[in-house]
């Protein structure tokens, strides 16, 4: 599976509609993006905690409303060749309400990137009935944690770092086990994706997503090895070299 990465960071202002948009109709199922909440606790699509690298706004997004967050520009600072094509375009930051709305046949992994957000995504994804399409994941253990004790069985998540370190090393599965195993190539000079890693995961039923992936060259070669997802900021490219692999 090819799973575009903030729809994607590169073709398009990333965490907006736009960018998940396009990267569905280059027949990618599976989108990943990152989770903040507002003051008035609401879920929104953006990567860092501040607003500053992507829009046209100051401050951190907890320290605003959505009704205060929706007046910013979310691709005011995507640059293209040296210019910002996507400015006034009335690209917003979208609530991870509108998105699950707007494509209730596609996959989501998501990513807590704040403390106290648990509750939220359980309440919404209750609501939605969208448990069995989001992969939740996170690099805090704790919010993990959090999550499943929330949850219960209907949670769908990827390990935490410390459950990474388990898997990869084979110290045994963490209670409540992770789903997935969403991972990079490499870490602090450690190969984390090797062969006997994948197939440590599939004899235990996991599947292995790999991040963040960007070129075909390297695409190629952990298909080869048997991953089952890539994510990645050129779901274009992705889906040429799953072409290619039938």
């Amino acid at each position: 599976m090819i799973i575009a990465h903030r729809g994607s960071r590169t073709l398009w202002p990333e965490n907006t509609m736009l960018a998940f948009r396009e990267a569905l109709a280059l027949r990618a199922r599976y989108l990943e993006t990152d989770l903040q909440a507002t003051s008035d606790d609401v879920l929104v699509c953006h990567h860092d905690r501040s607003v500053v690298r992507t829009t046209d706004g100051v401050g951190d997004v907890a320290d605003y409303t959505l009704e205060r967050l929706s007046r910013l520009d979310a691709a005011y600072r995507h640059r293209v060749d040296g210019s910002f094509p996507f400015r006034g375009e009335d690209l917003r930051v979208p609530t991870l309400r509108q998105v699950l709305t707007e494509f209730p046949e596609v996959g989501f992994v998501v990513d807590l990137k704040s403390d106290d957000m648990e509750v939220l995504l359980v309440d919404l994804l209750d609501e939605l009935d969208a448990f069995e399409r989001v992969i939740v994941g996170s690099f805090s253990d704790r919010r993990l944690v959090r999550f499943r004790q929330l949850a219960g069985p209907r949670a769908l998540t990827s390990g935490g770092p410390r459950e990474i370190v388990r898997w990869r090393f084979g110290g045994g599965a963490s209670v409540p086990d992770p789903q997935v195993l969403q991972v990079p190539v490499g870490r602090r000079g450690l190969t984390v994706v090797t062969p006997a890693f994948i197939r440590s995961a599939h004899s235990r039923g996991r599947q292995v997503h790999v991040w963040t992936i960007n070129r075909p060259v390297e695409m190629r070669r952990l298909l080869d090895m048997g991953v089952d997802g890539l994510i990645t900021d050129r779901p274009d490219l992705g889906m040429e070299v799953v072409g290619e692999n039938g």
